[in-house]
């Protein structure tokens, strides 16, 4: 398989994976960051305060954007294994 090839089909797995991550991460950070404020503000400090709404906003943003991300997932495997002859895989 060419170097260009290659790089290529790495530059795409891997700004697919942000793809797939930045909407979960993004919520976690988000939740994370209100939670520390209002801890800071009533001075509660419990570490595990922050784990069960952190959790449920993952589960809303894979609730919400699952199918896109499913559907991004397919058609990325199906436009790899569709270009394996080209690949030279073949």
């Amino acid at each position: 398989m060419p170097d260009d090839i290659l790089i290529e089909v790495l530059r795409k797995m891997l700004q697919i994976s942000l793809m797939l991550s930045m909407p979960i991460l993004g919520a976690a950070l988000l939740v994370g960051l209100v939670i520390g404020l209002l801890q800071a503000v009533t001075s509660i400090q419990e570490q595990t305060l922050a784990f069960v709404p952190k959790l449920l906003a993952i589960c809303l943003v894979l609730v919400l954007l699952g199918h896109w991300m499913l559907r991004l997932l397919i058609d990325y495997t199906a436009e790899l294994f569709a270009a394996l002859p080209q690949y030279g895989a073949l």
